[in-house]
């Protein structure tokens, strides 16, 4: 919301820093429902316009900036109120522009406001400025220049980012990012599927990544494509990357426990692990996209029947990968010898679970992974961090050996010129630039920084992010710019 007197530069302001249609302006609308910009005879109706502008596009989350005098307090906080309702945040700039320059300003304009006018509207400038000033608005600027980003990247403040404090100490101090690879719509089709899958994981190497993980589906989730779209079988394509890579960790994020027998799942993660030299990573989860398993004519079973697959893999899998044969009897799954060779490279394969149900997926995370993997903004992560925590404590385990790991998809760009171009650039022709950036947390190297330290605040450790632009030429060596920003 701009606050200021009239020819104090608040329209100006607005022109130079966001598009017209994010902006809503009293004179504008005059002209629309009046005769000219300046019929204040048509003020009622303007404001009465400009009110249900206002309503519906906070109503859709869009960004809006007024422009009006916003003297009237009531007004203030009606539009803060609005904002809050939407889960906006309401910021308030407050153009405290000298009264000389304004009047000089307002003497130039080919229709200026009365001078009495003008004269009142400064007489009472101070008192609402103070007032306005001390609202409690969630950030109060002056008229500099200003970028819009989506509001999961904005600048942290100086509160925390919940009352709900991180319960878990990062299990190192460096934060370590992954990358998920999980559209595979890249120039050239699946002729070149292979030469690319080379090209990102030599470059995400180079670029300091730490892991590359794979999605475990018969198809394309909609989140992410059409059904039709290529997608890889993960256990292959990590056999592929672990030929063309050195040093990173290669894993599946996640595979759902009810579809793999654990004796056959063993098997395919230790022979990764030995053709990779001990860089295999387990990701498991309960399975959640019913779809596909009845295109397929697979049973999808009920919740219950796949949480006690998932508890039994988690338990029967450090069986296979170690020493001896020993017998295992599960709920679901009985070996009656656990064996597996090759053996793994790794004494212990880190077993990582996907999902973040409080009751039953974070106790199995305390009873028996090594890592989970968590969605959402700071504020929920910490939550369910703290709730991980109470599980360790339940079991007798210390929650600093768990490391807490985040999926998120990004847009990142060198500077703001270059995010803004390769939205346009990507973003479907009937969605609107500003959704798409929100959809794909669009921001520069900085941007994301401040959200990663949201992030670690709120007891994250490591970083998974899919790059939706992860094939483009330059895309994985400005993740890597962003890697070297979290360093020490």
């Amino acid at each position: 919301m701009l606050i200021g007197p009239v020819a104090s530069g608040k329209s100006s302001w607005a022109a130079e820093h966001f598009a017209a249609n994010q902006i809503v302006s009293s004179d504008a609308l005059r002209a629309v429902v009046g005769e000219t910009e300046h019929d204040l005879r048509a003020s009622a109706d303007a404001f009465a316009l400009l009110g249900e502008i206002i309503a519906r596009r906070v109503q859709r989350r869009l960004t809006t900036v007024i422009d009006t005098l916003g003297f009237e307090a009531e007004l203030r906080a009606a539009w803060r109120r609005r904002a809050h309702a939407a889960q906006m945040p309401c910021i308030a700039v407050v153009f405290d522009t000298a009264s000389a320059e304004c009047r000089r300003r307002n003497a130039a304009r080919a229709v200026s406001v009365a001078a009495d006018v003008v004269a009142n509207q400064f007489r009472r400038w101070p008192a609402i400025r103070d007032a306005a000033c001390a609202e409690p608005w969630d950030d109060l600027l002056t008229p500099e220049p200003v970028v819009i980003v989506p509001a999961a990247l904005a600048r942290r403040r100086s509160s925390p980012v919940s009352s709900v404090q991180p319960a878990l100490t990062p299990a190192s101090t460096g934060i370590r990012v992954g990358l998920h690879l999980s559209s595979f719509d890249w120039p050239g089709g699946r002729e070149q599927l292979g030469s690319h899958l080379r090209s990102i994981s030599a470059h995400a190497e180079s670029a300091g990544v730490d892991h590359i993980w794979m999605m475990d589906h018969l198809r394309q989730i909609p989140q992410v494509g059409a059904a039709w779209a290529d997608l890889a079988e993960p256990y292959t394509a990590l056999a592929w990357l672990a030929a063309v890579t050195e040093r990173i960790r290669l894993g599946v994020l996640v595979s759902p426990a009810f579809r793999h027998h654990p004796a056959v799942l063993a098997k395919q993660i230790a022979t990764l692990d030995v053709l990779s030299a001990g860089r295999a990573v387990c990701g498991l989860g309960v399975g959640w996209f019913a779809q596909e398993y009845k295109a397929a004519g697979i049973e999808f079973p009920p919740v219950d029947r796949r949480y006690a697959h998932l508890e039994d893999a988690l338990q029967a899998l450090p069986l296979l990968w170690g020493k001896g044969s020993p017998r295992f009897e599960g709920a679901t799954v009985e070996l009656g010898e656990a064996l597996c060779y090759p053996r793994p490279i790794q004494e212990h394969i880190p077993m990582i679970v996907g999902g973040s149900g409080e009751r039953r997926t974070l106790r199995l995370v305390a009873q028996y992974a090594d890592g989970c993997n968590l969605f959402g903004e700071p504020e929920v992560v910490a939550r369910k961090v703290a709730v991980l925590a109470r599980h360790c404590d339940d079991v007798g385990r210390d929650a600093s050996e768990i490391d807490v790991s985040h999926l998120s998809t990004i847009l990142i760009g060198r500077d703001h010129n270059a995010v803004a171009a390769t939205i346009e650039r990507l973003r479907p022709k009937r969605m609107a630039a500003e959704r798409f950036a929100r959809d794909t947390n669009a921001g520069t190297v900085d941007d994301h920084y401040e959200r990663a330290m949201r992030l670690v605040e709120a007891g994250v450790n490591t970083l998974i992010v899919r790059l939706v632009d992860v094939a483009d030429p330059g895309a994985v060596e400005t993740l890597g710019a962003f890697i070297a920003r979290l360093q020490p």
